[in-house]
């Protein structure tokens, strides 16, 4: 799952812009990954130049 770090990110939108799935949502100061539209490509990771897209393993929950 890719998040995207708010203390990092300057919301310049180019996630947004390279994302073929349109999960990223675009705030005043920073942008975030809508989760459920997401398809784990890294494009948004590939472009920011912030460094504020990263990948983080989902913990498996044992039922």
């Amino acid at each position: 799952m890719f998040v995207i770090d708010k203390e990092l990110c300057s919301a310049c939108g180019d996630c947004k812009d390279a994302c073929p799935c349109d999960a990223i949502i675009e705030h005043d100061t920073y942008c975030e990954i809508d989760p459920d539209l997401c398809a784990e490509c890294g494009a948004c990771q590939d472009v920011c130049e912030q460094g504020a897209v990263s990948e983080q393993e989902i913990p498996s929950v044992r039922v």
